[in-house]
């Protein structure tokens, strides 16, 4: 099952459940699904790739909004950041610990014979492709900036 109809689902068991947040969350999903498919001008589905980008977006989105509320000391705003966050995270494939993507990253070092810094691009590329959704840029940023410093 593709995962905007897995969503589709999902809202139908939040709003029989009445769990507004959890409905919050699903909605705006959609409608981000919605607006990807309209933005290329096709007709055809989204990829599943592309769906998976577009869910880790939405979960950073809501974590980022939570960092800046938890900052301003409002943590009635922060909540329910967080908790549409954890609805979200559910659509996401597993995560990876950071020693697998440790692994990897020096994997691909040694594959391309990275040296320093200026191949971080090549290096984060190409990383970013074999995980596929299974890690958050940052961390992935962080690793390899380490391993090539």
């Amino acid at each position: 099952m593709s995962l905007q109809k897995e969503v589709m689902n999902k809202m139908k068991e939040a709003m029989k459940a009445k769990d507004t947040v959890a409905l919050a969350a699903l909605r705006s999903l959609k409608s981000a699904f919605l607006l990807a498919k309209t933005e290329t001008g096709t007709v055809q589905d989204l990829t599943e790739e592309q769906e998976i980008k577009i869910v880790q977006k939405q979960v950073k989105q809501r974590k980022d909004s939570a960092s800046i509320f938890l900052t301003q000391k409002r943590e009635d705003l922060a909540t329910p950041e967080l908790d549409e966050a954890k609805v979200l995270e559910q659509f996401l494939p597993e995560a990876l610990s950071e020693e697998e993507i440790e692994k990897v990253v020096l994997s691909t070092i040694e594959k391309i014979g990275a040296e320093g810094m200026k191949d971080m691009g090549k290096v984060m590329g190409l990383v970013s492709k074999e995980i596929g959704g299974q890690a958050d840029g940052k961390t992935i940023s962080t690793i390899v900036r380490n391993k090539l410093s």
